[in-house]
């Protein structure tokens, strides 16, 4: 027969001063900081699409541009969303609305070379065709 001690008569149930597990508490690992609220949806669309607009140039209608313009829209939503809710993910709206917005930048400055280009190879055409094929007026006395 085995005897335990009886129970202490000013100790109530559920009011013991150690604790009953032998799981050890871990209070949180060092430099690791836990969040209370999660990362906005939107946010994370933004930054993904941004990055994804230059790669998306390969597909058909949509484009880069278009890929671009959504990364821009739903980060300027994503960062409403955050003030209202203190959700995390701020830098990624940050991110996702600067990245489209160089993307467009860029894409109107190569817009902008190729149109300068084919006015260039315009008149470098033009120029030579007119000049080279019709016999000069010679002037009469």
């Amino acid at each position: 027969m085995s005897e335990h001690p009886p129970p202490s008569s000013t100790q109530i149930a559920g009011q013991q001063s150690a604790p009953q597990t032998t799981v050890p508490h871990t209070p949180g690992l060092a430099g690791y900081a836990t969040s209370q609220s999660q990362t906005n949806s939107l946010a994370v669309v933004s930054f993904v699409a941004s990055i994804a607009s230059f790669f998306a140039h390969i597909v058909p209608i949509v484009g880069g541009i278009t890929v671009a313009i959504v990364a821009i829209v739903t980060g300027f939503i994503a960062r409403g969303q955050i003030r209202r809710t203190a959700e995390q993910g701020m830098w990624m709206a940050n991110l996702g609305i600067i990245i489209g917005f160089l993307h467009i930048a860029l894409g109107f400055i190569l817009l902008l070379v190729v149109l300068f280009l084919i006015f260039v190879a315009g008149v470098v055409l033009f120029a030579s065709g007119a000049g080279g094929s019709a016999p000069s007026p010679v002037p009469s006395p």
